[in-house]
């Protein structure tokens, strides 16, 4: 693939960039709103380093304008303006920067009631998505609700290190609130994801959930 001049094998379970990978986003974008237009919940959660590709900043404005919330963890750049009437009213984004230096992707789709969630090593940037072999891989329906809680939803629910992008291209800071999204022993007034991880990981009993 990466001398030669043929096209990528079939895969089974694995998306790869530059040959399928950017379709795939904005096919399961695009599933969302059709879902959220159908009376459903579209629902999208994805956590990245940058967020700048046009076409797929482009279908989360169609989808947030469709019905579909989206909620959005960026660390770094992200060109998309979310909070904007009549165009991303429905879509946030949030930097946490805590402790450790993260470069985790991690997409989620609610998907009706059969939600699909990927660990990938691709941002959504043209140059991982069309110049780069990047992959996605799926997480397993039983994994699934551990993987998106310690990855996504704690995230989403941080308020110690947490910075929130409005619709002018400004971030504030978070003020420590009663969290939205973690578990109800973990609802204290100061959430810090990358700590509830450290406390959770460093329990022996831990490594058995």
């Amino acid at each position: 693939q990466l001398t030669g001049l043929g096209t990528a094998s079939d895969l089974k379970h694995l998306i790869q960039a530059p040959f399928s990978m950017h379709s795939f986003l904005l096919k399961k974008i695009e599933n969302e709103a059709h879902i959220s237009r159908e009376g459903g919940q579209g629902h999208i959660i994805a956590r990245m380093n940058s967020l700048v590709d046009v076409r797929v900043v482009d279908a989360l404005y169609k989808a947030s304008k469709a019905g579909v919330t989206v909620e959005l963890i960026v660390r770094g750049i992200c060109v998309l303006m979310p909070g904007v009437k009549g165009l991303s009213e429905n879509i946030r984004v949030v930097s946490v920067l805590g402790r450790f230096l993260e470069h985790s992707r991690v997409f989620y789709f609610a998907s009706g009631d059969k939600p699909e969630l990927y660990l990938s090593s691709a941002d959504w940037m043209p140059r991982n998505l069309y110049h780069r072999v990047e992959i996605a891989v799926p997480v397993s329906s039983e994994l699934l609700p551990r993987v998106k809680r310690e990855c996504l939803d704690y995230y989403l629910d941080d308020n110690c290190f947490a910075w929130e992008l409005d619709s002018e291209g400004n971030y504030s800071r978070l003020s420590k609130r009663v969290g939205k999204n973690a578990e109800q022993k973990n609802k204290t007034k100061y959430f810090s994801a990358q700590q509830i991880l450290i406390d959770t990981l460093s329990h022996p009993a831990a490594q058995d959930d």
